[in-house]
C-alpha cells in the first residue's frame, strides 16, 4: 500500500465518521474534501472542479427543476387524486396503490419530492379510510425508494453510470436498470402490501386523534354553515379602503375569506387589498344587517361562491402544534401570526367542539387543530417551522391545464429520447428543464429556487475523491480484497458481498456518497475477476436505493418520521425483511440478466 492510497483510504474514514457524527454539514465536508485533495496534488486542477460541469451533476440540476415544473402545473396533483380514489377499500389495498404511485412518480422525479407530493393525499386517506398513518407513511418512503431501482433518474444510478465513463466502459442507459431495478420493485410493493404491513407499528401521530372525517377540509370543519356573505353597497364607507385600512376585524369582528368581484372570487386577500363598491366579501363571524347599516354593507348570498375556499394558489390547510412547539400557552395575537406568517385561521377544533370567535385570543393547546387559508408556498413555509406540524391540505380541485399536459409532454420527451438512444440524457432532461421555463411552467427564479444547491455541491466535490480513488490504486487495493475474500465463490457472491456493504454505508452516510465510494471498488473487482463491470456496478447503485433500515438514512424517511409518529427502529423492523427480498431478487436478475453468475 502506497502513502498515496492509504492517504485516500483515510480520507473516506475521516469522511465516513465525520458523516455519521454530525460534526459537519455534508455539502461542507464535500468542498473540504475537494480542497484537501486539490492541496495535496492526489487529483490535478482541471479534475478538481469538473465535477461541477459532469453530465451526472447537470441532469441531477435538471431533474430538480423538472420536478418542481410538474408539481406547479399541477401534474402531480393529478396522481395525488388518483391515489384518493383507488386506495378505498382497506388497508392492504391503500399500501398496494401508495407504494405504487409513489414508485411510478419516482421513476422520473426525485425521490424526496415523489414522497413529498403524495404526503398530503395520504393524510387525507387516513382521514376518509379511517386508517392510521403509521400502517401508510412508511410504505409511502419505501415506494419512492423503489421506484428508484428501475431507471436511470436516480441520484445514485446517475453517479454510479457516472464513474463506468470515467472509466471508459459505457455508461448506463435509461432502460438498463428496468430488467433488475423493476422486478426488485415489485417484489418490494408485494411483499409490504401482504407480510411488510403486519410489521409496521399501529400508532397515533401527534394530531391524529383531531381528525374528523369528512372529504375536504372545508367538510370537515362545516365551513359551508358559517360562512356569510355582504354586498359593498355604492357609498360604502369601506368602499375605496383596504381590508387593513377599513378595519374589518377589529371594527365588525369578522373574519374576510375572499372577495368576489366579477363572476370571480379572490380568496386569502391580502390586507392590503382594496375593497370596492359592488364588491361581494367572504367572513365568518357574527353580525347582523342593523350593525353593518352604517357602513354601507348589506348581508347577501353570493351565486359565485360554490361552497370551496381554495383555488389553484390559495389552500386550506390543518396544522397542529409541533410536540416540542414553544408556542402553547399563546394566542395568534402574542405571536403575531397573521402578520408573520400571511395565513388566516377559520376555525380551531379543541376536544370535540369547533371554535370560530375570537380566536385571535385563545391561548393555543398541544393537541388543537387548527384550520388555515393562505397561499400555497406561504404554507411550505410553514412546513418547515419546527413550532408546527402539518396534518393535510386541500387544494382546489382544478382540472389539468395546458401547461399540465406540456410539462407531462415534456417529461416523457426527456425520458423516451435517451431510451432510444436519440439523445445523451443530461441534454434531453436539461433540454425539457429550459422548455419548461421558456413555456412558463415555472419562472426562471422558481427553477434557481427547485434545485437542491447542498445536494449539487454534495456531490460535485464528493466526486473527485471517488476519482481519487480510481488514480491513486485505492480502489483497486480494496476490490483485490474483496475477491480475496469472495472470489473464490464466483462473481455473483462478489456482487453479493458490494450489495450489502453498500447497503449497510447507505443506512450511514446515506446513498448521495456511498456511490462515489464503493462503484469504483466494484468497477476495479469486476476487472479483476474477469466479470462485466456494468453488472457488479449495478450491484452498488440498486444498494443505494435500499435505505430502509433507519430514518436518517434517505430524507424520504425523514419527511415521514414526524407525521407517522415514527420511532428509529420502526424502519428497521419493516425495512431488514424487505432487504432481505430485495438482496435475492437483485442476485437473481444479475444472473438472469447480466450473467454474473
Amino acid at each position: 500500500m502506497t502513502l498515496q492510497i492509504a492517504f485516500v483510504l483515510g480520507l473516506v474514514v475521516v469522511a465516513a465518521v465525520v458523516l455519521i457524527s454530525e460534526r459537519l454539514r455534508p455539502d461542507l465536508l464535500a468542498l473540504l474534501l475537494l480542497v484537501t485533495l486539490g492541496l495535496t496534488g492526489v487529483v490535478t486542477p482541471d479534475e478538481l472542479f469538473n465535477g461541477f460541469s459532469r453530465a451526472a451533476v447537470i441532469t441531477i440540476i435538471a431533474l430538480f427543476i423538472i420536478t418542481d415544473a410538474l408539481e406547479k402545473t399541477g401534474a402531480t396533483r393529478l396522481l395525488g387524486r388518483t391515489l384518493q380514489r383507488l386506495a378505498s377499500g382497506g388497508e392492504a389495498r391503500a399500501v398496494l396503490v401508495i407504494m405504487t404511485l409513489a414508485a411510478f412518480l419516482s421513476l422520473f422525479m426525485n425521490t424526496i419530492a415523489a414522497a413529498a407530493v403524495l404526503l398530503p393525499a395520504v393524510i387525507g386517506l387516513t382521514r376518509q379510510g379511517g386508517l392510521r398513518a403509521s400502517k401508510l407513511l412508511i410504505p409511502l418512503s419505501f415506494g419512492s425508494l423503489l421506484g428508484g431501482m428501475a431507471t436511470l433518474f436516480t441520484t445514485a444510478n446517475i453517479l454510479v453510470s457516472n464513474a463506468l465513463a470515467e472509466k471508459n466502459y459505457p455508461p448506463y442507459g435509461v432502460l438498463d436498470f428496468l430488467p433488475v431495478g423493476l422486478p426488485m420493485a415489485v417484489a418490494g410493493v408485494l411483499f409490504m402490501a401482504s407480510l411488510g404491513r403486519w410489521l409496521l407499528p399501529e400508532r397515533v401521530r401527534e394530531g391524529e386523534e383531531t381528525l374528523r372525517p369528512g372529504a375536504n377540509l372545508s367538510e370537515a370543519y362545516k365551513m359551508q354553515d358559517v360562512v356569510r356573505a355582504v354586498y359593498v353597497k355604492p357609498g360604502s364607507a369601506m368602499a375605496g379602503l383596504s381590508l387593513a385600512a377599513g378595519g374589518w376585524g377589529e371594527r365588525l369582528g369578522v373574519n374576510v375569506l375572499g372577495i368576489s368581484r366579477g363572476g370571480q372570487v379572490k380568496f386569502a386577500p391580502s390586507r392590503s387589498e382594496n375593497i370596492r363598491e359592488g364588491d361581494v366579501v367572504l367572513f365568518t363571524g357574527q353580525v347582523d344587517d342593523i350593525e353593518l347599516q352604517p357602513f354601507g354593507l348589506l348581508l347577501t348570498e353570493d351565486p359565485t361562491w360554490k361552497g370551496h375556499l381554495a383555488s389553484e394558489d390559495i389552500s386550506l390547510v390543518e396544522v397542529t402544534l409541533a410536540p416540542r412547539s414553544s408556542l402553547a400557552g399563546k394566542t395568534l395575537r402574542e405571536i403575531q401570526f397573521r402578520d408573520r406568517y400571511d395565513l388566516s385561521v377559520l376555525a380551531i377544533w379543541r376536544e370535540g367542539r369547533t371554535m370560530r370567535e375570537a380566536l385571535a385570543e385563545i391561548p393555543l393547546r398541544f393537541g388543537d387543530a387548527l384550520l388555515m387559508q393562505g397561499p400555497r408556498d406561504r404554507i411550505a413555509m410553514l412546513r418547515k417551522n419546527p413550532n408546527f406540524l402539518v396534518l393535510e391540505e386541500d387544494v382546489a380541485e382544478t382540472g389539468p391545464t395546458s401547461r399540465t399536459w406540456l410539462a407531462i409532454g415534456l417529461t416523457a420527451l426527456a425520458v423516451l429520447l435517451p431510451a432510444f438512444n436519440l439523445l445523451p440524457i443530461a441534454e434531453s432532461t436539461f433540454a425539457a428543464a429550459c422548455l419548461m421555463v421558456l413555456f412558463k411552467c415555472l419562472t426562471m427564479d422558481e427553477a434557481y429556487n427547485a434545485i437542491e444547491w447542498r445536494s449539487v455541491f454534495l456531490i460535485a466535490g464528493m466526486l473527485p475523491l471517488g476519482l481519487a480513488m480510481t488514480n491513486t490504486g485505492a480502489a483497486a487495493l480494496v476490490g483485490r480484497a474483496l475477491v480475496s475474500a469472495l472470489g473464490s465463490w464466483g462473481p455473483l457472491a462478489v456482487a453479493g458481498g458490494l450489495f450489502l456493504a453498500t447497503t449497510a454505508l447507505t443506512q450511514i452516510i446515506g446513498g448521495q456518497v456511498t456511490p462515489v465510494v464503493l462503484a469504483p471498488i466494484a468497477i476495479a473487482a469486476a476487472e479483476q475477476l474477469g466479470a462485466d463491470p456494468r453488472g457488479l456496478a449495478m450491484a452498488v447503485a440498486l444498494a443505494c436505493s435500499t435505505a430502509f433500515l433507519t430514518p436518517i438514512s434517505h430524507s424520504s424517511n425523514m419527511l415521514v418520521m414526524g407525521p407517522g409518529n415514527y420511532r428509529f427502529n420502526d424502519y428497521a423492523r419493516a425495512g431488514l425483511p424487505l432487504t432481505l427480498v430485495m438482496f435475492v431478487v437483485m442476485l437473481a436478475g444479475l444472473a438472469l440478466w447480466w450473467g454474473i453468475r
